[in-house]
């Protein structure tokens, strides 16, 4: 057993900012660091309907997969808490699909999705469209989600060199989103965190104004969160701030505990019939 001291902490910053460019932030952010749990969503539609979009998701999720941490998660194995993000990201794209459906003002809004579940040792992330995660550790800065869009199909199939991406018109088409069908896929993976890792979670706001040398430059030059989200989110303005920006950083430090192997009935939770 490991002493209480010897866990892995997190710790959390988040930022969003309204760019240069438009005039209402669709762009939400919710964390809840007792249960080390962070949402980030961006979303789209007509009027504000993006902005009751990414925020019902945020709300959603942070409420339902909260709660569900905070009583289950000792117990919990890492598949399910990964069922639990299943769940509650299914019984959010219902609420914000039914919601786009039944109110003409909202209909056809959507947004992507990414979230994290921290847990002493690994990382649970789930995404859904273009909305993205990155690790900072020993220098190294890296991706670990892969965009639901239009132009990372057209880079998986050869059709465009990630080079030639960065100055295609089709950057924002994403081919997956929450709230648009009747269902919605979270995608999953589960990373081994290391202390002193930097996980970055940010809207296409912050990915499309910086390239990923100048997002590690900025969180190289940092030691504080707070300094590194500002200094990217300003560095994301000066490139033109041309749409939202939410940025989320997380850093990890102290000792993993080992996984638990232990299974635990799942409870039930707010919309399973």
């Amino acid at each position: 057993q490991h002493s209480d001291n010897l866990a892995m902490e997190f710790e959390f910053y988040s930022q969003t900012d309204t760019g240069r460019v438009r005039s209402n932030n669709e762009d939400t952010i919710a964390l809840d660091e007792s249960c080390a749990l962070a949402v980030l969503a961006d979303g789209m539609g007509g009027y504000a309907a993006g902005e009751v979009a990414s925020g019902m998701a945020c709300e959603f999720i942070k409420t339902e997969l909260g709660r569900w941490l905070s009583e289950a998660a000792a117990n919990a194995s890492d598949t399910d808490v990964k069922r639990a993000m299943d769940i509650c990201v299914d019984n959010a794209n219902r609420a914000i699909f039914s919601a786009a459906n039944s109110n003409p003002t909202y209909a056809g809004m959507g947004t992507t999705l990414v979230l994290g579940v921290f847990r002493s040792g690994r990382l649970l992330m789930g995404h859904i469209g273009d909305s993205r995660g990155y690790r900072w550790r020993g220098g190294q800065f890296q991706q670990i989600t892969k965009d639901h869009s239009l132009l990372q199909e057209q880079i998986d199939a050869g059709m465009l060199t990630p080079e030639q991406a960065l100055f295609s018109a089709n950057k924002n088409l994403v081919t997956r989103a929450l709230g648009v069908e009747d269902l919605a896929l979270l995608e999953t993976h589960q990373h081994e965190i290391q202390s002193g890792d930097v996980y970055l979670m940010c809207s296409d706001g912050l990915s499309d104004m910086l390239r990923d040398q100048q997002m590690a430059d900025i969180i190289a030059a940092h030691t504080s969160l707070p300094d590194m989200g500002g200094a990217l989110v300003a560095a994301a303005n000066e490139a033109g701030g041309r749409d939202n920006i939410a940025v989320v950083l997380v850093r990890a430090q102290g000792a993993a505990e080992p996984a638990s192997r232990s299974w635990w009935p799942f409870k039930r939770m707010g919309g399973l019939g």
